[in-house]
């Protein structure tokens, strides 16, 4: 059965095929609502289709903002959960982490989609105005520059109602249900499962607008998290 807070919403999820994104496009098409999925590689279509979510080819890392602001015209809510994962070059932690997160959106901006949620990740700030930490690698410290950059193009944006989520260390781990959402969290893991149930609920319930927001397991419910956020607008 539906959650009766769940209006039924167009909603594109950027990196659709991500552990996170599939979860998360489960629990909302689950609530009725429209999923688009935008992937990179075709062969990832059967998956997101089995899922029920329309699949999307387009490359991020290739496509105009004309190409993304196509396919988010007349969406409700778009969703940046994609990256450009373990292992990829310094490039790559740029061009998508970044550069994708820059174009996704600017086209929404452009498209008229009133709200986004971005996936960053905790220890952006260790790497604002230059610094580094000791014993920082190459690779991180370009994922997270890249991250902090992205962040800091969407919080500037006033055509969006934005929500950014800084999760903890990502584990497959059982869900528990039960997280630390807040501003300033410590530093802790979380599992996907967890992470993709609390967007779902801040999608649910509309709260969280506006709000740059870390994410770890903890003792507190989901909902009860979610519920002492603001409405976003």
């Amino acid at each position: 059965m539906c959650d009766a807070r769940y209006s039924v919403m167009r909603i594109v999820i950027a990196g659709a095929h991500g552990q996170i994104a599939r979860e998360l496009g489960r629990l909302l098409v689950a609530a009725d609502n429209d999923v688009a999925g935008l992937i990179r590689n075709a062969d990832q279509v059967e998956d997101l289709e089995l899922d029920r979510l329309a699949p999307v080819v387009l490359d991020l890392e290739n496509s105009t903002t004309e190409d993304v602001t196509q396919v988010l015209t007349g969406a409700d809510l778009a969703v940046f959960a994609a990256g450009a994962g373990p292992g990829s070059g310094i490039e790559r932690k740029d061009s998508v982490d970044r550069a994708g997160a820059v174009l996704f959106a600017e086209a929404a901006e452009l498209a008229g989609v009133p709200r986004l949620i971005q996936i960053s990740s905790m220890g952006t700030d260790t790497v604002r105005d230059g610094q580094r930490p000791d014993g920082l690698s190459d690779a991180m410290y370009a994922y997270l520059a890249a991250k902090l950059a992205a962040e800091e193009d969407l919080t500037a944006r006033d055509g969006l109602d934005w929500t950014i989520i800084r999760p903890g260390g990502l584990t497959n781990g059982e869900a528990t249900g039960r997280v630390d959402l807040a501003a300033d969290v410590g530093r802790n893991t979380i599992p996907r499962q967890d992470v993709a149930a609390v967007l779902a609920e801040l999608i649910a319930s509309r709260r969280g607008g506006g709000q740059v927001l870390g994410l770890v397991s903890g003792t507190e419910s989901i909902a009860d998290a979610v519920a002492g956020l603001p409405v976003a607008l």
